[in-house]
């Protein structure tokens, strides 16, 4: 049976942290994952009540900092339905070694956290030579990198992709784009700029599906012109959960109305085609 529904960002806390301590990035532990921690049974139970079928699971940078065993133990533990995307310090020399020794533990994918919920956004370590290794090797493995950015680097972005074009990229959260002005949406032409590089796709998550109910947007005149400049096909919906608040199953249901003025064919592909296609292991 197909997967219909394929989560590409949500996020395992373990309740051990004996076995596995916190270490955040950055020094700061993020608030939601003291307040709403979910082990990966709690995840598996939300997924199972949600009628999720996969997902790609995000380390949280902000408790484990480099650490990426919870998240590689907790997928492994479930191979069927989960695979693990970690993150490692791309610029330190040893980054390639350390990458290759997570991917023979399991690591499927790779995330870059430049800022977020504890640190402004700090785009200069991403284009930065020192990572250049790191992203070759991501290109020899086939893996593909996410990227947690704002506006401020997508320049950066943009020369990674130009420089690595077989390393496919996610932006995170659409790399958090200004869209309460409304259509035309001015103020995101940065994000509609980089549509033209094939290799760079956009993750759909809760912020999005808030920011289209916010000020002159909306989500009939926002998601068309989204899918009209990149294609379903570079398109994947992650829930966010639990760092967004609420239950998996009311996550999903606010995407599902979201993205209603879509074709079932865009949605189908949004939902689970290119989460597939990105990370094969979670292919039917």
């Amino acid at each position: 049976m197909a997967s219909n529904y394929v989560d590409i960002h949500p996020h395992v806390i373990s309740d051990d942290e004996g076995r596995y301590p916190p270490a955040p990035l950055f020094g700061k532990r993020s608030d939601w994952s003291q307040e709403r921690p979910s082990t990966v049974d709690t995840l598996i139970a939300q997924m199972d009540a949600a009628g999720v079928d996969k997902a790609a699971v995000v380390h949280s940078s902000t408790t484990y900092g480099f650490d990426n065993s919870y998240v590689v133990d907790a997928c492994n533990a479930h191979p069927d339905r989960l695979i693990a995307v970690g993150s490692v310090d791309v610029l330190a020399p040893d980054a390639v070694t350390t990458i290759r020794q997570w991917v023979d533990r399991g690591l499927a994918g790779l995330r870059v956290f430049t800022g977020g919920s504890t640190k402004e956004f700090d785009p200069s370590e991403l284009d930065d030579a020192r990572a250049y290794p790191a992203w070759e090797l991501l290109g020899d493995l086939g893996l593909t990198m996410c990227i947690q950015t704002g506006p401020v680097g997508l320049p950066a972005v943009v020369a990674l992709a130009r420089r690595f074009p077989n390393v496919p990229i996610i932006l995170d959260h659409l790399g958090r784009p200004d869209v309460t002005d409304g259509a035309p949406y001015t103020a995101a032409q940065s994000l509609f700029d980089i549509a033209p590089i094939q290799s760079i796709y956009l993750k759909l998550t809760p912020r999005i599906m808030g920011d289209v109910k916010k000020g002159g947007a909306s989500p009939e005149s926002f998601f068309p012109k989204l899918v009209e400049a990149f294609g379903a096909q570079r398109l994947a919906w992650g829930s966010n959960y639990p760092t967004s608040e609420g239950t998996l199953a009311d996550i999903k249901a606010t995407a599902q109305d979201r993205l209603s003025c879509l074709s079932d064919e865009d949605r189908s592909w949004i939902f689970a085609k290119t989460a597939q296609s990105l990370y094969p292991r979670l292919a039917d």
